[in-house]
């Protein structure tokens, strides 16, 4: 699709989307056995706020985000190829269930993935502290979810 048949942020849906997607994916992130992990020490509605912030500029709407950008903020989290895809598939289906639009969907996506390379890592020693205080987090898979 060519920039000039891009829908606007309002004809994506507007904040108003952002904020029905945000919701329902991290409330399947909260609930999943083992992505809730990594969620266990975050308010819910901060990550939200934070995501809809986010994209928001991200998809040329307000630009509000005042948090670190997607590499920094998890430079300290091992974030494997499968925990991606898994947050992949958790926010798919997010936005089928919200109704978002397919440019959403497909704009959405491209941001993600314009990251992906850099947010994985293939073990712990990629990984680094923010902070002198910061642990490396890292949850293996819960075996009783393999099939999920």
């Amino acid at each position: 699709m060519d920039d000039e048949n891009k829908l606007s942020f309002n004809d994506l849906g507007g904040r108003k989307i952002l904020e029905q997607v945000s919701k329902i994916f991290y409330d399947k992130v909260y609930e999943h056995p083992w992505l809730g992990l990594y969620f266990q020490e975050v308010d819910q509605e901060v990550i939200e706020a934070q995501q809809v912030d986010f994209m928001s500029a991200a998809l040329g709407g307000p630009k509000v985000y005042l948090g670190k950008l997607p590499i920094p903020a998890h430079k300290h989290i091992l974030i494997t190829e499968e925990i991606f895809d898994l947050r992949e598939k958790l926010l798919h289906e997010a936005l089928q269930e919200a109704n978002a639009c397919s440019q959403l969907i497909e704009r959405w996506q491209k941001i993600d993935n314009a990251f992906k390379s850099k947010l994985i890592k293939k073990n712990l020693t990629e990984c680094e502290k923010r902070f002198n205080s910061d642990e490396i987090i890292f949850f293996p898979e819960p075996k009783n979810n393999k099939a999920a």
